[in-house]
């Protein structure tokens, strides 16, 4: 805990056991209450205190997936609605999440809500897309990589072509685990519920899911939106649900070492530094690391760490930092390699990929892809000169449409299964797309 958080905890403590001496520890804590009540300084450290123990809950990004009308965007109201009532929190209406602002990420415009809640367990960060292009886009550009997905159905038309798109997506793109929530219960009676469920079940059991096994809810979100109890009941199960279902991530910090090479330079007397932003794990003094990508891959040794001109003994996860070399000159290291873990990443020139191609309004290509196709594709720092192969039986891909294309590069790229690209021509992003598969 922040040494401003315990200092605060010590204000408000001294000023409640001052106003009321020996008294019991009930009646502490119905003064520290009373207090709280009527002075806006304490109310706001109270928030802060709260706000501090919330955040040292592990943090799980999950987001609602399924076909349109179907009630995401009330399951997302509800489970705000219905946790803050229980555990505290903030309160959602279903036109706050609809509205949601377009926000652009790699180079593409994309419509997502994004809202928080909390168990006694976990802090869940939920990203609700409106509508199945934004959805598709969603999981592929990789705005929030979900930990999991809640499949929301309803009960009363069971699964539809975007449902099941929609999880064969999600399976493609990595997305490890699924709940699902069987909406508009209210509707229907047990025996369609039943039906629907094993629909499902079958559904995700077909696409590589362990359908027997994934948690199936059964609840109605307008309900829950709406006070009724029964209903309510079943957003804490689902909760529940999540808690027990979803394995906790793994931290950044915790995985392999990995950077990509942004800038290189020599320091006379010292050797060569490369630049760059740790994306995941921990560089310490005397590590070996591997340069992988683009040339052969070469071993070396971090003999220093700096950040903001500061010599430091590690960095981690986040850090933008340079890092020295042991005996690799400067002509040895490219833009667009990365430093990472001996035996860590590899580096490839072809593999396939899911793909959205940007639509002409939002700047993508004029014409339909063709085989052949030699477009530039993005990878971390560096741009790299690549043909496509389109899908057996596929003439061509339209501006708006989602594929999987079989890409070639001409260069070797240090890549792994659920690595993030962008496709460009003329200087311009005209598509995003996610590794599904190493093939070279």
């Amino acid at each position: 805990m922040a040494i401003r958080h315990i200092v605060g905890i010590a204000v408000i403590l001294a000023v409640v056991f001052a106003a009321q001496g020996e008294a019991k520890d009930a009646d502490k804590v119905d003064l520290y209450t009373r207090l709280a009540s009527t002075n806006m300084w304490l109310r706001r450290a109270i928030e802060k205190l709260e706000h501090s123990r919330e955040v040292t809950k592990p943090n799980v990004n999950v987001g609602t997936i399924g076909q349109e009308n179907h009630g995401k965007t009330t399951l997302t109201a509800a489970l705000c609605t219905t946790l803050a009532k229980k555990y505290g929190g903030k309160p959602r209406s279903v036109a706050s999440i609809a509205n949601a602002p377009a926000e652009k990420a790699r180079g593409i415009i994309i419509r997502n809500s994004h809202v928080e809640y909390n168990t006694p367990k976990r802090h869940y960060s939920h990203v609700d897309s409106p509508g199945n292009v934004n959805i598709i886009k969603n999981m592929i550009i990789g705005v929030a990589k979900l930990d999991a997905a809640i499949l929301v159905v309803s009960a009363k038309e069971g699964p539809m072509p975007q449902t099941k798109e929609q999880v064969l997506l999600a399976r493609k793109v990595g997305i490890p685990r699924i709940v699902v929530f069987l909406n508009k219960c209210d509707l229907v009676d047990k025996e369609r519920q039943e039906l629907v469920e094993k629909e499902v079940r079958e559904l995700l059991s077909s696409y590589g899911f362990p359908g027997d096994d994934i948690p199936v809810i059964r609840g109605s979100a307008l309900g829950a939106l709406n006070g009724e109890e029964k209903w309510e009941a079943k957003i804490v199960e689902l909760a529940e649900a999540l808690d027990s279902y979803i394995p906790e991530p793994e931290k950044a910090v915790d995985k392999p070492f990995l950077m990509p090479v942004e800038d290189i330079f020599t320091i006379s007397g010292r050797g060569t530094v490369v630049t760059g932003r740790i994306e995941r794990g921990i560089i310490k003094v005397g590590d070996e690391v591997e340069i992988v990508g683009i040339k052969d891959t070469a071993k070396t040794t971090c003999t220093g760490v700096e950040m903001f001109q500061k010599q430091l003994d590690k960095g981690i996860a986040g850090d933008n930092v340079g890092i020295l070399l042991k005996g690799t000159k400067k002509d040895e290291v490219k833009r667009g390699q990365v430093l990472a873990k001996p035996g860590t990443i590899t580096a490839h020139t072809k593999f396939q990929a899911e793909v959205y191609v940007l639509g002409t309004d939002e700047g993508g290509p004029r014409m339909p892809i063709f085989n052949g196709y030699r477009p530039q594709f993005y990878f971390r720092t560096t741009d790299v000169t690549g043909s496509v192969q389109l899908p057996k039986g596929t003439e061509m891909v339209m501006p708006g449409d989602n594929v999987l294309l079989t890409i070639t590069l001409i260069n070797r790229i240090a890549m792994e299964k659920g690595l993030r690209f962008a496709i460009r021509e003329g200087g311009r992003t005209v598509g995003a797309a996610i590794v599904t598969k190493i093939l070279a």
